[in-house]
């Protein structure tokens, strides 16, 4: 049997076009998050099975690539259950490893600790176009950090990123703050254990709008007064700084008012001091759909695509799972490949650093001539040039037609009887 050449379905290979500006977009991330004080940090790619299956990654933990146990600890015949079977599994994202690392590593890092990842994470997602079952995430999050200075940096750290790479993309920054959330809900008379599924359906508003919620919520069994004192508010609410204050009057008697102070001030100090040009917006429908986030939640629209292109929030929850101690803790994730998907469509050419030279010598070229060749490639790589020394095709200006589209700008052929 022939062996297969392509790759295993949901995977991709990525031609050097796609990965220079794979490389260009990761290294404008890390430049940017590193000016803002964040840590490289790495996990490891597989986690244990219980961390994986803790009921904190929502959807996604109907999406683990599980392992098998190895050696002496696999027993086929006398296993009677998946845990027999399974010890671990590659991670779907980079949330649930950061908590663990902080916990085991804690006493050895900075208080708060501003950390960045960036890898693959898989999920066994069915595949379609732009969603892969390995794909790359990028995070910064701030551990130790109680304060809305927390949010302010990583809005502030991350749409300074995407200033730099999408530039002539305008992108919005939505935010709204789980308490507000529940406290809406609290206000119009739902009851608490009915507060999840009545997210989920607000969740859809932006795929079947007001009246769609309307109707879900009332099939759901609520009466159509406390519905329609719900839906009301959204659309009473402004969507600036302003319009959180007023609806955290409204609240007053079902959420603490530092939970409209604290957005506001979040809202109102990233708007005055940043420097990536973009709008941040109130978005009362915004709920994100992972269970542990427990505040602040935000999401970045951009310009002509459809979805978010980064998104994070507070989950100050997920880390005590491991210690017994709350940590507070806040993330927000660039989605890497839609940028890049962004900017493959807009044909984007990543900026030359410094020049790049393809020497072509002449097939049969002797080894002393061709040791010249080399030498002089050598001398310009000593520079900082990026020098490729490479054989002649046969149809030389298609050869050339494809490195100058690798970003090769001077050409110098070498001959059996010298330089041309």
């Amino acid at each position: 049997m022939a062996l297969k050449k392509k790759p295993v379905t949901g995977m991709k290979d990525i031609l050097p076009a796609e990965m220079q500006i794979r490389n260009y977009v990761m290294s404008q991330i890390q430049e940017t998050y590193r000016a803002f004080g964040f840590s490289q940090i790495e996990t490891p790619c597989v986690e244990h099975i219980e961390n994986l299956t803790s009921k904190q990654g929502g959807d996604n933990e109907k999406l683990i690539f599980k392992i098998l146990k190895r050696g002496e600890k696999l027993s086929l015949e006398h296993a009677q259950t998946e845990t027999d079977l399974v010890d671990g599994g590659l991670r779907y994202d980079l949330t649930v490893p950061l908590a663990r690392y902080y916990s085991n590593n804690a006493a050895g890092l900075p208080s708060p600790f501003k950390a960045l990842q960036m890898g693959s994470v898989w999920r066994a997602d069915r595949p379609q176009k732009g969603r892969f079952r390995q794909f790359v995430q990028c995070d910064i999050d701030i551990l130790g950090d109680a304060t809305s200075l927390a949010e302010i940096e990583l809005i502030l750290a991350t749409t300074t990123a995407l200033g730099k790479i999408c530039p002539n993309n305008s992108f919005t920054v939505r935010i709204n703050d789980r308490g507000i959330l529940k406290g809406m809900a609290a206000y119009c008379g739902f009851p608490e254990e009915s507060y999840d599924q009545v997210f989920i359906t607000l969740d859809k508003m932006d795929k079947i709008g007001m009246e769609g919620v309307r109707s879900e919520l009332l099939e759901a069994g609520y009466g159509s007064d406390q519905t329609d004192k719900y839906l009301n508010l959204f659309t009473t609410v402004t969507r600036d700084a302003e319009g959180v204050r007023k609806l955290g009057e409204i609240l007053k008697d079902s959420m603490a008012e530092s939970v409209s102070e604290g957005l506001a001030h979040i809202m109102d100090t990233v708007r005055d001091v940043a420097v990536a040009e973009f709008k941040i917006e109130f978005d009362p429908t915004l709920v994100r759909g992972m269970s542990y986030y427990t505040g602040t939640i935000f999401e970045v629209a951009m310009e002509g695509f459809g979805g978010s292109v980064a998104g994070g929030g507070r989950y100050d929850k997920m880390i005590g799972k491991f210690t017994g101690m709350e940590t507070p803790a806040c993330g927000f994730s660039i989605g890497f490949e839609r940028i890049v998907t962004i900017l493959m469509d807009q044909n984007f050419q990543v900026p030359v650093q410094g020049s790049k030279i393809a020497y072509l010598f002449e097939k049969g070229l002797d080894s002393r001539r061709l040791g010249e060749v080399i030498h002089e490639a050598m001398k310009e790589r000593a520079k900082g040039t990026q020098v490729l020394v490479a054989q002649m095709n046969k149809n030389k200006k298609f050869q050339k037609e494809q490195l100058q589209k690798d970003g090769y700008s001077q050409f110098k052929e070498f001959y059996k009887e010298g330089l041309k």
